[in-house]
């Protein structure tokens, strides 16, 4: 049976953002950037993207920010609250930095429709990519009126003929997709099955952090259901304990610090 032999970790962007978005604490009031100077955690907030190299094909996992970010989010004032870095590594510069282009991914899989993780999906809207989201996800992210609700912005995903899947799913052998909604309707984590280094699974925005992780866990605000989000994070844990897996979470500066980012390493 083919097997994954490799996993790139991508940069895809590196916003700020204030941090009771991504861990609820009591007495935090969330703030723009025009307010920084006041009593708020303020910090970075990392994007990644997969890529998972298998005999069967190249796998991508989320694509990060775009790079008109300032523009295409101005209509729903999200610019002032997760401004971009200057100097960041987008989604086509870490692809370029292992020597591909965009039309070198056979499968995209979108762990949910998010500003932040499927704002470059078209460009792999090519004819040759296979591009994968969660049923639930797609339907909730349609199913409103005008361009955008929160951080579901339509001209990032309307206009793809996407496949669908339906709870956990192989993408292809050793690589599935968890059904862990909760952050939005269908949002899905990422396992990878390695010959050499074990599991990993890969949580996207069903957590955030470590800290979130626990346990207990610990929500944030941006969860379009709590009761689901917490079965979903609990799933993780019991997956990740029965697998011995190492867990990447979804904006984890501190983590991602010590992770092996492309092109100067890689998992296998």
């Amino acid at each position: 049976m083919s097997a994954p032999s490799k996993v790139h970790l991508l940069d895809t962007g590196v916003m700020e953002c204030d941090h009771t978005w991504l861990l609820l604490k009591p007495g935090k009031t969330i703030t723009n950037r025009s307010d920084k100077a006041k009593p708020a955690p303020w910090g970075t907030c990392p994007t990644h993207a997969v890529l998972v190299e298998h005999p069967e094909g190249r796998v991508l996992w989320d694509t990060g920010v775009p790079q008109d970010w300032e523009t295409r989010w101005e209509p729903t004032g999200l610019q002032e609250f997760f401004p971009v870095q200057d100097g960041t590594t987008y989604l086509t510069d870490s692809l370029a930095s292992l020597e591909l282009q965009t039309t070198d991914i056979d499968i995209l899989v979108l762990s949910h429709l998010h500003f932040d993780h499927a704002a470059n999906a078209k460009l792999f809207d090519n004819g040759k990519t296979r591009i994968v989201v969660n049923r639930k996800e797609h339907e909730g992210a349609f199913g409103f009126d005008g361009p955008f609700k929160g951080a579901h912005l339509k001209v990032d995903y309307e206009g793809i003929d996407y496949s669908f899947v339906d709870g956990d799913t192989e993408i292809l052998p050793g690589v599935d997709v968890i059904d862990t909604p909760g952050h939005t309707w269908g949002t899905m984590s990422l396992r990878v099955d390695l010959p050499e280094q074990g599991t990993k699974i890969f949580t996207s925005d069903a957590v955030y952090m470590a800290d979130s992780w626990g346990p207990p866990a610990i929500g944030a605000a941006i969860v379009w259901d709590s009761v689901q989000w917490l079965e979903s994070v609990e799933k993780l844990r019991s997956l990740a304990e029965r697998t011995d897996a190492e867990v990447i979470f979804g904006h984890d500066a501190d983590q991602a610090a010590r992770l092996p980012f492309a092109p100067n390493g890689y998992f296998s």
